[in-house]
């Protein structure tokens, strides 16, 4: 069989009417949909058609995405078919790589994201969003929490890692929006993101380059990268390319998934209230929001056989197209206990909402520390939060690569009210 074709027993038997189009129509909600829900579990490996006419199967149970993610015979690189969302295959410096590449550009990168530096970062982390509820505070209410906190909070994390001025997202914020883009804007305007993105972090090696040269050396994520041993040095284009995905990869993703999980706190009856009670309870409830939210706005990212290879008691042939959902895989009745119940102290909890094997989410340390303080602080400082708007109202975010919602109005008992 071939890669052109598809074929594989399960796809083959599926006539091309059946077949639903994917990424999934976007639907509201915080967990996942429960029409789509209930076929992943009908189907192990669920036969789709793409956008560009190609045949593939979404992969639904845990331990086969568990597979696809870690199992070289996956691979990545030979989806050659561009992504599933408008994002160039070459802005993504690990996404779309395997090893050797991948693990070439990962080991460059790794040490500066581990649990330690997680740690050794969190009380800037802290800082940070005690200063961004600084201004919230003073705001007149109702307030956008994504605008005014979800949003700058993992951005301005990112700034100080990278080196960055705060004082130029401005400008950047708006063309990462549309870098990820899974169909919303056009082509050409993502096109000009890319190439904007693109000049912006060749100035910014430069200048990294400039003090460098003249003995003035910063210490952000950048300068290391472009004084790193000859021998394990990135290109420039490498660099350039982890520079502006870490702000879409770090940013986007942390900003959405921290309003949704703010969202889920508030309609859990008497979970605010208790987190502010035991702020010890925070990380568990943290890994349940991970596992619980959906997550992914075009599913996952697709993989090739490169053999022929088991999975859910299929054989699949070599150049199958398969896409690993850890949305459906977090809901598997056989990898977790009442996998349809939010439960905040859920332990253990082997989610896979940051990945899995060599594509475990590089920034996962980060972002767990993200979710953590910036809900703790959220709770600690806004008492009585509350939606400024029915849930109904919320605008949904679609035909975007991260799930969310686009503004979340809510309101609080400023501090000296009596009531």
């Amino acid at each position: 069989m071939t890669e052109e074709t598809g074929r594989c027993p399960v796809a083959a038997e599926a006539p091309a009417a059946e077949r639903p189009r994917f990424p999934l129509a976007d639907r509201p909600g915080i967990s996942l949909d429960r029409e789509y829900l209930d076929r992943f579990r009908d189907e192990p490996l669920v036969p789709v058609q793409m956008a560009n006419g190609r045949r593939a199967l979404l992969v639904t149970r845990y331990e086969d995405v568990k597979t696809v993610l870690a199992d070289a015979r996956f691979s990545r690189e030979a989806w050659v078919n561009g992504t599933l969302f408008a994002r160039k295959s070459t802005s993504l410096a690990l996404v779309t790589s395997d090893a050797p590449t991948h693990t070439r550009r990962r080991s460059a990168v790794q040490s500066r994201f581990t649990h330690r530096r997680g740690e050794q970062d969190r009380p800037r982390i802290v800082e940070i969003a005690e200063e961004l509820l600084d201004r919230l505070e003073s705001a007149a209410q109702p307030v956008d929490l994504i605008a005014e906190f979800t949003t700058p909070f993992p951005y301005r994390v990112i700034c100080d890692l990278l080196g960055v001025p705060i004082a130029d997202l401005d400008r950047l914020l708006p063309r990462v929006t549309v870098m990820m883009s899974a169909g919303r804007f056009p082509a050409d305007e993502v096109n000009a993101a890319h190439e904007m993105m693109y000049a912006y972090f060749f100035e910014q090696v430069a200048r990294r380059r400039q003090a460098i040269d003249v003995g003035e050396p910063g210490d952000d994520l950048l300068t290391s990268l472009l004084t790193a041993p000859e021998e394990s040095r990135l290109s420039d284009e490498e660099i350039v390319v982890f520079g502006f995905g870490l702000m879409m990869a770090g940013g986007e993703t942390t900003a959405s998934h921290l309003a949704l999980c703010v969202l889920q706190v508030l309609r859990t009856p008497g979970l605010a209230d208790s987190l502010r009670r035991d702020p010890s309870a925070i990380p568990t409830v943290v890994e349940e929001l991970l596992r619980w939210v959906w997550f992914a706005g075009t599913g996952g990212q697709p993989h090739v056989t490169l053999e022929p290879v088991e999975l859910a008691g299929t054989v699949i042939e070599s150049g199958q197209v398969v896409i690993p959902l850890t949305d459906a895989a977090n809901r598997d009745e056989g990898a977790f206990a009442d996998p349809d119940e939010f439960r905040p102290d859920r332990t253990p909890n082997p989610h896979l909402g940051l990945g899995h094997g060599r594509h475990m989410c590089l920034g996962a340390a980060h972002a767990r520390v993200e979710l953590q303080e910036g809900l703790a602080a959220i709770l600690r400082r806004l008492d009585r939060l509350e939606l400024a708007v029915d849930e109904t109202e919320l605008d949904w975010r679609s035909r975007m690569f991260m799930r969310g919602v686009w503004t979340l109005p809510v309101r609080w008992r400023a501090s000296g009210d009596a009531t």
